[in-house]
């Protein structure tokens, strides 16, 4: 060590308690942080550090170290980084200051003050490095607590839902067998097919919450599904609704289009979408148009169903297929859980985007193939 590093050591050590006390007035440090003496202690540790590095004593381990120990420690302070990063920078600029005033001509010093600024260059890379990571894995791991409680809560609940609908449909059925009879034996009794019709709704709202409780749908047999006609029988249907609701429907899919497909269970999904749709146009009061549109690419059909209804925030399109949530007063948040996991049963993708204009959900399903050819030429 040369004649000149000697003097600013010892000009160090002759200064240190002034040094940290300007230091501590200038630093960031809460009256709550937990380890808010220990702030001032590796500010001193990394003042030796400065000193050992003018001594040639200082590998880059022993900076890594109390880097380290910094970063943990402000973690469990719960303190911003940026608060952190400010305190190590005025010391940096502290001790330059102290040196710089210390009376040693500059261009002596330009190679010292150098070898400092690397010191807090690479004390800053390791503490935000480190500091980044624990609270990386603090975030995964409270991710994953948070799924598998939420896991845990719907297993719990499936296995509610499912002791409950079975009790529950045991009498639903016995109501329905009879509802039929009294139809066979007095069918001018009035109303009597509009509680048969309510009876099977009610009946096939207990099938999905069965559905939501298991691991798999039911299993059905695929055939050959036109999608032109399956929606030509879908509106005709819901037509009272359509019109009810003064909604204006533009369809647009080509006769020739087939998937491979149970019939029933992809009548349940585009007829929840349909009815949300015809509900969610309810709340404006322009024109109602709901677009219905299907086309064919590498494969696969491309069904769109848009309507010109409210936004859905991001936020709960994030969460518009997961179980049991819903935005609906009496809703169940069933319906387009149930969907999606007929989609994917039929190796099929479904998803939904909304914006000012259009609220459109998007389904993709395998075309059906027919003698070694798609359906589609």
């Amino acid at each position: 060590m040369n004649a000149i590093r000697k003097e600013i050591v010892q000009f160090l050590d002759e200064n240190v308690s002034t040094f940290i006390q300007s230091w501590r007035q200038r630093v960031l440090i809460s009256d709550n942080d937990i380890h808010k003496e220990e702030v001032i202690n590796n500010g001193k540790k990394m003042f030796q550090l400065v000193k050992l590095r003018l001594e040639n004593a200082l590998s880059e381990g022993d900076v890594r170290e109390l880097a380290y120990k910094v970063a943990s420690e402000r973690v469990e302070a719960n303190i911003n980084i940026g608060d952190l990063v400010f305190n190590v920078n005025e010391g940096r600029k502290e001790i330059n200051n102290w040196i710089i005033s210390s009376g040693f001509p500059y261009d002596k010093l330009i190679q010292i003050l150098e070898e400092i600024n690397t010191i807090f260059d690479q004390f800053s890379y390791y503490t935000v490095k480190k500091y980044t990571e624990i609270k990386e894995e603090q975030l995964e791991e409270k991710t994953l607590f948070i799924d598998q409680t939420h896991k845990e809560r719907l297993t719990i609940l499936g296995q509610m839902s499912s002791s409950f609908v079975h009790e529950f449909r045991n009498p639903l059925t016995t109501v329905i067998g009879f509802t039929k009879l009294i139809n066979n034996e007095y069918p001018t009794i009035k109303y009597i097919d509009i509680i048969e019709h309510e009876l099977h709704q009610l009946n096939s709202r207990v099938t999905q919450f069965l559905h939501v409780s298991k691991k798999e749908l039911i299993n059905g047999d695929k055939f050959e599904v036109s999608l032109k006609k399956l929606f030509d029988d879908l509106l005709n249907f819901i037509y009272p609704s359509i019109v009810d609701g003064d909604v204006k429907v533009t369809k647009n899919i080509h006769s020739d289009i087939s998937v491979f497909a149970n019939q029933e269970e992809l009548r349940q999904v585009f007829l929840n979408i349909l009815l949300n749709s015809i509900d969610a146009l309810q709340y404006v009061r322009h024109t109602k148009i709901m677009n219905i549109d299907c086309n064919t690419s590498d494969g696969k059909a491309e069904i769109t169903i848009s309507n010109n209804g409210p936004v859905i925030p991001k936020e709960i399109i994030a969460v518009i297929f997961e179980p049991f949530f819903t935005t609906k007063e009496l809703g169940t948040g069933i319906g387009l859980y149930i969907c999606k996991k007929i989609i994917n049963k039929h190796e099929g993708e479904i998803s939904c985007v909304s914006d000012e204009k259009l609220t459109t959900f998007s389904i993709k399903l395998p075309l059906f193939i027919k003698k070694g050819k798609c359906a589609i030429s």
